[in-house]
């Protein structure tokens, strides 16, 4: 591991559990975390969820598991070459899609739809709710009761209202702070891993193509490089070393701005970091521009594609149809939801059973929410 620049998460310097526990004796505290996230059982059920394909639709597509370790090897670079804590940069990176529903976005937005009586559904809200709260594997307490640094990077935006409840991770968004450099680095690890692997699997899906994308600037950069070194390079190995290359380049660009930007900003602690004006890890400007062109690109031929968009239906009508029937009968959920359903009606009325029909459905894979489905409204599909 490289020195850590004073600007970095220390272990020393951590905020804290929940619950105090002694000092691992052969770990960081922010190895803990990443170990405590691995072995969760939300961790194991991202093999099953959807990134922008449904599971079964194909083994070679990303799923929210491979993504996030992809997402973990980008932040441990960036984190590394800036002197920032890899290992709090990796558990950040392989918590942050715990909370996500079946079918990716488009699950959430219909459970969100489903909870707009009831305080709504956000994913980020839900991955800080699975290791505070709905996991259950320790003698002493709820959760995986991870670091305050590591809770706080998970929660990547909030509004202020449900700010308010939410007490330590909270705060920043009460008074405008700043998270700190682990939890800025990992939302730009994120944003490069899925950029590029849609790249990749769209045109695997054929969904787009090479020449579609020769109108997006960085891919046709790179695009031509390759073609000059390997001129008879061609099918999938054309396609990653090109996205290969972009993912360099985007990885590149990051650490190079960010190292630029703390130098000048030069502060000398993370109290100092959250109290920036504003972040400190970014893109240069040439980069982002670039980069907000991918996405566009993306947004209109990959996520709006028919094909796509017709599974994404279904995906909300799944999830619609499992929240009406649960809410209204929650003694159709498993024994141990049922109860949990009507433990939290009573202290909280209908939005505390709500919230239970919504973290069991949240916490299913996609293949299990198609089985639910089926066995709820299939009369020849076994209970």
């Amino acid at each position: 591991m490289t020195e850590l620049a004073p600007y970095a998460a220390h272990d020393d310097q951590s905020r804290g559990r929940r619950y105090p526990e002694p000092k691992p004796a052969y770990r960081s505290e922010y190895q803990r975390d990443r170990d405590r996230i691995v072995h969760s059982t939300a961790f194991r059920r991202l093999v099953y969820k959807t990134q922008v394909f449904v599971n079964h639709e194909g083994d070679l597509y990303r799923t929210r598991l491979t993504h996030s370790l992809e997402v973990a090897q980008i932040a441990r670079t960036v984190a590394r070459a800036l002197h920032l804590n890899e290992e709090l940069s990796e558990a950040i990176c392989l918590a942050h899609d715990l909370g996500h529903t079946p079918f990716g976005h488009a699950g959430q937005d219909a459970l969100n739809e489903c909870m707009a009586d009831f305080g709504g559904f956000e994913h980020n809200l839900q991955s800080l709710r699975v290791v505070d709260e709905l996991e259950s594997q320790y003698a002493d307490f709820e959760g995986l009761n991870l670091s305050f640094e590591c809770r706080e990077g998970i929660l990547k935006h909030c509004s202020h209202a449900n700010a308010l409840n939410l007490g330590d991770v909270g705060e920043r968004f009460i008074s405008r702070q700043q998270p700190g450099l682990e939890a800025q680095l990992a939302n730009f690890a994120d944003e490069i891993a899925y950029n590029n692997h849609d790249i990749e699997d769209g045109i695997r899906a054929e969904l787009i193509s090479v020449q579609q994308l020769l109108s997006v600037p960085l891919f046709e950069e790179h695009h031509a490089a390759v073609c000059l070194r390997y001129p008879s390079l061609e099918g999938r190995r054309l396609v990653y070393e090109i996205v290969r290359r972009m993912i360099n380049h985007l990885v590149t660009d990051l650490i190079d701005s960010s190292s630029a930007t703390l130098k000048a900003a030069q502060p000398k602690s993370m109290r100092e970091v959250r109290l920036h004006s504003g972040p400190l890890i970014g893109f240069s400007d040439a980069t982002r521009d670039t980069n907000w062109e991918l996405k566009k690109f993306l947004r209109e031929h990959v996520y709006k594609h028919y094909k796509v968009q017709r599974m994404t239906s279904k995906a909300r009508r799944v999830v619609r149809e499992l929240f009406d029937a649960f809410f209204a009968g929650p003694g159709l959920m498993p024994d141990e939801h049922r109860a949990t359903a009507l433990r939290e009606e009573k202290l909280l009325g209908p939005a505390g059973r709500a919230r239970a029909v919504a973290d069991y459905i949240a916490g299913m894979t996609d293949r299990y929410a198609i089985l639910e489905y089926r066995r709820l409204f299939d009369p020849s599909e076994r209970t």
